[in-house]
């Protein structure tokens, strides 16, 4: 999580300036899509119902009051999920 500032400005800026609209429509494996709707980093309404939406096989989980870093934060949970959905 540390970095030096213009490596994370370069990544943002490449991140949020790339179209990846070909990309989502090409894969066709079961997706899970998940997003915190307390994100302050990516609003849930620019990014994941659109990216379920161009996935063949998407599953959108939203995660009421979860914020951009809910991998660590809310591993416990999170990694529940991804295994159920591995399982399945």
């Amino acid at each position: 999580m540390m970095g030096g500032a213009n490596a994370h400005y370069d990544g943002i800026k490449a991140f949020s300036e790339t179209d990846f609209t070909g990309d989502l429509k090409a894969i066709d494996v079961p997706t899970l899509v998940m997003h915190g709707d307390d994100d302050q980093i990516v609003p849930i309404a620019d990014s994941a119902p659109l990216s379920a939406k161009l996935l063949k096989h998407a599953t959108l989980k939203i995660y009421k009051g979860y914020p951009h870093g809910m991998l660590t934060v809310n591993a416990d949970v999170i990694n529940r999920d991804l295994l159920a959905f591995f399982r399945s």
